[in-house]
C-alpha cells in the first residue's frame, strides 16, 4: 500500500493551479472535467503519480468558498531553505503565515504559507531536525 493523493476542494481552479505550479513549482499531471457531476479534477505534484503522492484539486462548479473547519492540518513540503522558500512565495504574491524558524519544541526549521483557499502548507527545511 501507499498514499496516492490528498484531495483539496478549491473555489477557483485556475487560481489554485497557478499557486501550486508557479509559486510552489509543482506540475499539472492531469486535469478532467466531469460535466454530469459538475466538477473538475486537477492533479498536481512534483513527480509522476506512479512514483509519488500528489494533490488532487477538486473544483465543484459554482462553489467559490469552503469552510475549512478545525480538523484539517496542513500539507508538508521539504525545502532546502525555509526562509528562501518563504521569500519566493512572498515575491510571487503568496501569503506567509509563519516565518521560517525552529519549531517550538525542537530544532527542525519550519515555516507556513497559505494557498488561495486558506489551506496551510508547511515548509520543512531539509536536514534541520
Amino acid at each position: 500500500m501507499r498514499i496516492l493523493h490528498t484531495m483539496l476542494r478549491v473555489g477557483n481552479l485556475d487560481r489554485s493551479i497557478d499557486f501550486y505550479t508557479h509559486v510552489l513549482g509543482m506540475k499539472v499531471l492531469r486535469r478532467k472535467d466531469y460535466p454530469d457531476g459538475k466538477f473538475t479534477l486537477a492533479f498536481v505534484g512534483y513527480g509522476e503519480e506512479k512514483d509519488t503522492a500528489v494533490l488532487e484539486l477538486t473544483y465543484n462548479w459554482g462553489v467559490e468558498k469552503y469552510e475549512l473547519g478545525n480538523a484539517y492540518g496542513h500539507v508538508a513540503i521539504e525545502v532546502d531553505n525555509a526562509a528562501q522558500a518563504c521569500e519566493k512565495v512572498r515575491a510571487m504574491g503568496g501569503r506567509v503565515v509563519r516565518e521560517a524558524g525552529p519549531m517550538k519544541h525542537g530544532s527542525t526549521v519550519i515555516a507556513f504559507v497559505e494557498d488561495p483557499d486558506g489551506y496551510k502548507i508547511e515548509f520543512i527545511e531539509k536536514g534541520s531536525g
